[in-house]
């Protein structure tokens, strides 16, 4: 490579990486104003951090979560309604990101599911006590 051409390389990088920069700072960690922070904070629970088993984005400090923050923050910052952003996070990662997926065919499993297998402990306790109880007798 040319040396011109390296030190056009090496200055395009530079100015990538100051303007990343600044973007990110340009969003706070916590906002000013409490009810968008208060927001924020809604929001954050709404969302799972897909690296930590169980956590919302909220309560993880991994840096997918610190990014999905980020994120969020930015969009609030920009005025975004929270079915916007959900929606946002929806397309980029799925509705495994959701805490609450929404009740659809395709998640009917996941929301009938636990009562389905309380139901079948149920019906077996309660054939195993009645056949406890026959033998009894």
């Amino acid at each position: 490579m040319k040396r011109g051409g390296f030190k056009t390389v090496l200055a395009l990088l530079l100015m990538m990486g100051s303007s990343h920069a600044a973007s990110a700072a340009a969003v706070p960690e916590t906002f000013s104003d409490p009810v968008k922070e208060a927001r924020a904070r809604h929001l954050q629970r709404q969302f799972f951090c897909l690296i930590c088993a169980g956590e919302s984005i909220d309560e993880s400090n991994s840096s997918f979560a610190v990014d999905v923050r980020r994120l969020l923050r930015e969009q609030i910052a920009e005025g975004k309604t929270d079915k916007q952003i959900q929606d946002f996070f929806v397309a980029r990662y799925g509705e495994a990101i959701l805490t609450k997926p929404p009740v659809e065919p395709v998640t009917w499993l996941l929301w009938l599911g636990p009562f389905g297998v309380l139901a079948i402990a149920g019906g077996v306790a309660w054939v195993t006590i009645k056949r406890a109880g026959k033998a009894e007798t």
